[in-house]
């Protein structure tokens, strides 16, 4: 097995360990949280959530994914792009801190100003460890970043939830997420070997600004079309309502995320060392995607068809009026990674350019899509997040596929058949619900019964028609 296999296998398995254990202690953290806050509670940081993207956006101005491509970065490269990012963390601070009176009017929500003006020192903070956790991601040691994740993952929710019990409300939200990153950061600052010299080199930010900017005004059209939904639904709805629907999307991004953001983070790197070399590309390329369609897919449709007493059994009846908007929302997970995947080909060919053309592109449709659907409501609105994401697909795959010769047909043909088997394990899901529904009260049961069903099925189905994920799957656990 050559290194860089090893090394990419290597770094799955510890991406995944860090990935799972850190979201795995989040969903209980969450879980606890959403059975003492209210659905409003939530609402309200998920309005903050732009203006917290945004800014994390213009801080890194994309010049992390410029030293994770760039070949052999120097103490130059690493300091220079260090204090451009702290720099840039206190302007957007302040920024944050003169329009936080504007964002909670247009909301009508006057909470927002303390909220938003606490709650944005994160952006400093991580600003210290930004670059420390981009070299770790360049030299594939996920490991370390695993060993800093849990730790400060589990630091802040406890605090959270330990507010929250005693009625701090919102804040306990609040407080969290500062003190996870304030742990992470202290920790990244530990275990790093490295510490910024005092160095700013004019030509290597130039040549890092180059190349990042065109990703941070992608990143900043992605950031506001992402939340535009949130927007809406908080401008002209209750917070209860964005809290029903963030908390339904937060549910659909957990597998989606976690299993995406496993390979993502050895994807670039990974696509990065052998972009020369597009037939290893492309065949590297397809056995990613059809893994993550492979985890991903049975997840969410099984899922989604068991909404009902998943949302009772964890959050409790108050949030059931969120379940009609996760299983709408179900359908635009499968295709989130596969985007993901044909821009990462942009970055790595260096075509930033193209990467922005294209979220412009797909940012007008959004528009127009969204000034049609919401005249039927947040329904309206969901269904048409599911018709831009499918459309979206074709746009990204047009101009990636060229790249690496791999069209939108041709990943269609590699990926419906994973996703027909993971759509038939979920009709046998549904008929056995509306078989046990009236004859099983517990939802845990339900739950057990029909995941175990859903899971069996898809895995005899895969084993039957020899599905080529199934056997890479074995293989990297094998191998670790």
């Amino acid at each position: 097995m050559s290194d860089l296999k090893q090394k990419a296998l290597s770094g799955v398995f510890w991406s995944a360990l860090q990935q799972f254990g850190k979201q795995g202690i989040g969903f209980v953290v969450s879980v606890v949280l959403a059975r003492l806050l209210l659905p409003e509670e939530f609402g309200l940081i998920a309005m903050i959530g732009i203006f917290m993207g945004i800014g994390a956006s213009l801080m890194d101005a994309g010049l992390g994914s410029s030293l994770i491509r760039t070949k052999n970065p120097t103490q130059d490269d690493y300091s220079t792009v260090f204090y451009f990012n702290l720099i840039g963390s206190v302007a957007m601070y302040v920024l944050l801190f003169a329009t936080a009176p504007l964002i909670a009017n247009f909301y009508d929500q006057e909470i927002l100003i303390s909220i938003i003006r606490w709650y944005g020192i994160i952006f400093i903070i991580n600003a210290f460890a930004m670059i420390q956790n981009t070299r770790l991601t360049k030299l594939m040691d996920f490991k370390t970043q695993m060993q800093i994740a849990l730790p400060s993952t589990i630091i802040g929710g406890l605090v959270g939830i330990i507010m929250a019990y005693l009625g701090y409300g919102v804040w306990s939200l609040v407080v969290m997420a500062i003190i996870q990153a304030i742990a992470s950061t202290l920790q990244l600052w530990f275990y790093s070997k490295w510490k910024p010299a005092w160095i700013f080199n004019k030509e290597k930010f130039k040549y890092h600004f180059k190349y990042g900017y065109k990703l941070t005004m992608s990143g900043l059209l992605n950031i506001v079309f992402v939340n535009v939904y949130t927007i809406i639904i908080g401008k002209f709805f209750a917070p209860a309502q964005v809290g029903f629907y963030n908390r339904a999307d937060s549910l659909k991004q957990l597998p989606v995320s976690n299993i995406s953001a496993v390979l993502n983070k050895v994807t670039f790197p990974l696509f990065a060392e052998i972009n020369d070399d597009t037939v290893r590309l492309k065949r590297v390329y397809k056995k990613i995607m059809q893994m993550v369609v492979f985890l991903v897919a049975p997840v969410l449709l099984i899922m989604a068809v068991l909404a009902e007493p998943l949302f009772r059994f964890l959050f409790t009846e108050k949030w059931l009026p969120a379940v009609p908007y996760f299983q709408i929302l179900c359908w635009n997970g499968i295709l989130f990674p596969i985007h993901s995947y044909n821009l990462t080909i942009l970055n790595v060919k260096g075509r930033s350019d193209l990467f922005l053309k294209l979220e412009i592109i797909k940012k007008i449709m959004i528009v127009l899509v969204v000034l049609v659907s919401f005249q039927f409501g947040i329904y309206g609105l969901l269904y048409g997040a599911v018709f831009t994401s499918v459309v979206g697909f074709f746009i990204n795959t047009h101009y990636s596929g060229k790249f690496i010769n791999y069209t939108a047909w041709q990943q269609i043909k590699d990926l419906l058949p994973i996703i027909f088997i993971a759509f038939v394990a979920s009709v046998f899901v549904y008929f056995e619900e509306l078989f046990l529904k009236d004859k099983i009260s517990y939802d845990a049961l339900r739950l057990l019964i029909g995941g175990l069903l859903g899971g069996g099925i898809y895995l005899l189905l895969a084993v039957l028609f020899k599905m080529s994920s199934l056997t890479e799957l074995k293989n990297i656990i094998n191998r670790e």
